[in-house]
């Protein structure tokens, strides 16, 4: 055995000892220390190459009324701090060096971290309902209307009956039509309804099939949109000359999100929906929104960009400027959340803790109705307490966001609804959301009845005020017949509904020759005869409560439906 100890050892085999110097070692070289300069620059690049891919792949707006600001702010700082401690480390030579070093640099994004976290918090207190319920409930200003001469009695033959779903499979089998376009595009699940060229309409676009055919198609676009015709459901294929070429299914900078927010970075988004202008050309109108009550409460549009979406030209509009054959800027959740802040707050933010006098909200479902060439939402009215029932109901354009509210006891949706599937009930049909028509100057529930397959297969209408009167209809001219016979037996009308099939409607500028009244059925009916006609015309005083004050020799203006029968039943009345 060899031993070894300080340098002498033993020879194993002769057994002499000898002494050997230990080897010097070498040197350590020193650290290669970082100058702050090309730290910082380094600590910056990456900072820089970090935000640019959260931005393009999390699109915050630049605002301060945006939370997403404050996060992207929040973040860059960390990131930027946290190369700047790495760095730091490199060059100390103690751990209190290190600290020290790290301290001094981390001070700036630090210091920023803490002013954004303060400014949220301050702009979240001074926006709480509880101190701002006031300017909550302000922003959707109301007026009241009058029913049945502000909404128009709409004709039959232009009823609206596809809601979104039916809409969508109807679209989706015609696409399966088109051998060129169904291997490689599907239909968007969502459609949006329009008015076009006078008829309400919903219009939905193409979405690439995968990366593959995006890959193979996206040279020449998307070729094509749908148009679904509401009133007689068919879908109409409208090809381009030059295909869409800023969608939601592109990639990189034509995904139109991503378009819109490196284009427009101040922006902020609420809502991207596709619409077509009366030429037809296909466009992209996004809402964009502010908050105005405090940082970041009372969200609010405050106009649109209109994106072109073959060319991508684009605009920023205020709401002023909109253009008409915009149908949609306020969207149906922006509208509801702000009637609900007013019926919840317009008698202050106790009140709405504590008794509730006067508090209301939406109902659950909600619905469009076609009018002046925009469309108007519509939604019912009813009680915070929980009941069944609707005091009212709003019609709000969503273009201008102008809001009317019309107050009218009756059924609540839900209960229209169920109204209707019971009157059906044999055939498991599920009803659409209801759509108000005015028919005869009463608010009248109408719905599509559909089966599993969402194709509609029959038609409701509910009395709002009385929903016991249930029609249905295998078409929408029996469907009104049945409902027609329904009003005239529980005397709330005494002839043709105006507006159904064959029917045509009339205006009269007259003078009173003679008035009498009776009552049928506990309804005041009115009889009224004038100079220079014959028959007798009649009115309800539910429908008209001005045809009580009417004399012998006053003048009026009236619109009927011409009968054959003795007695016409008038559509309105107005004293001049």
């Amino acid at each position: 055995m060899q031993f070894n100890f300080g340098g002498f050892g033993q020879d194993p085999n002769s057994g002499e000892y000898s002494y050997t110097p230990k080897r010097e070692q070498k040197p350590r070289k020193p650290r290669k220390v970082l100058s702050r300069g090309k730290s910082l620059l380094i600590a910056l690049v990456v900072t820089a190459v970090f935000g640019f891919l959260y931005f393009y792949f999390q699109l915050p707006a630049i605002n301060i009324h945006s939370g997403d600001f404050y996060v992207f702010i929040i973040l860059l700082c960390a990131v930027f701090g946290a190369c700047t401690l790495l760095l730091s480390g490199a060059q100390a030579s103690s751990a209190r060096e290190w600290v020290t070093t790290a301290r001094k640099r981390a001070a700036v994004p630090f210091y920023i971290v803490c002013l954004c976290l303060a400014v949220a918090i301050v702009g979240t207190v001074i926006g709480w309902k509880i101190f701002r319920a006031r300017d909550y409930a302000g922003l959707l200003p109301i007026e009241d209307g009058d029913f049945a001469s502000e909404v128009a009695e709409i004709s039959f033959d232009q009823i609206p009956m596809l809601d979104s779903d039916s809409a969508n499979v109807l679209a989706t089998r015609r696409l399966g039509e088109l051998a060129d376009l169904v291997s490689q595009f599907e239909v968007n699940p969502e459609s949006y309804q329009i008015n076009y060229h006078d008829r309400p309409v919903r219009v939905t676009y193409l979405n690439y099939g995968d990366v593959f055919k995006w890959w193979n198609n996206q040279r020449n676009g998307i070729p094509a949109y749908l148009v679904i015709d509401m009133v007689t459901q068919e879908v109409s294929v409208e090809r381009l000359d030059e295909g869409i070429r800023y969608s939601p299914s592109e990639y990189f900078f034509r995904d139109i999100d991503r378009y819109l927010r490196f284009k427009y970075p101040t922006k902020m988004f609420s809502d991207v929906n596709f619409e077509v202008n009366e030429e037809g050309e296909p466009y992209w109108v996004a809402t964009v929104v502010t908050k105005r009550v405090g940082l970041f409460g009372g969200e609010d549009a405050i106009g649109a960009v209109l994106v072109n979406a073959v060319t991508g030209e684009s605009e920023y509009l205020d709401i002023e400027e909109v253009p008409m054959w915009v149908d949609r800027v306020f969207t149906a959740e922006l509208i509801l959340e702000q009637y609900n802040y007013y019926g919840l707050y317009h008698g202050g933010f106790w009140n709405s803790l504590f008794g509730q006098s006067g508090c209301t909200e939406s109902t659950d479902y909600y619905n469009y109705i076609a009018q002046d060439d925009d469309v108007w939402l519509y939604t019912g009215i009813t009680s915070v307490t929980g009941d069944r029932g609707n005091i009212g109901f709003i019609l709000v354009n969503q273009r201008t966001k102008e809001a009317r509210y019309y107050p009218c006891a009756g059924a609540e949706e839900s209960s229209a609804m169920a109204s209707a599937m019971g009157a059906v009930q044999q055939y498991s049909y599920q009803a659409t959301a209801p759509l108000l028509l005015n028919t005869g100057g009463q608010p009248t529930y109408f719905m599509a009845l559909k089966d599993a397959s969402q194709l509609v297969k029959m038609y409701a209408m509910v009395n709002v005020q009385q929903y016991n009167i249930v029609a249905t209809g295998n078409s929408v001219d029996e469907c009104v017949e049945n409902y027609e016979e329904l009003l005239v037996q529980n005397g709330i009308i005494n002839g043709s509904l105006p507006g159904s099939a064959g029917e045509a409607s009339e205006t009269l500028a007259a003078r009173v020759e003679e008035v009498r009244s009776a009552v049928i059925d506990g309804n005041t009916v009115f009889y009224l005869s004038f100079e220079d006609e014959e028959g007798w015309f009649t009115i309800s005083a539910a429908d008209c409560p001005e045809a009580a004050i009417l004399s012998p020799g006053d003048r009026v203006t009236v619109t009927f439906s011409p009968a054959e029968d003795v007695l016409t039943p008038l559509v309105s009345l107005e004293i001049e």
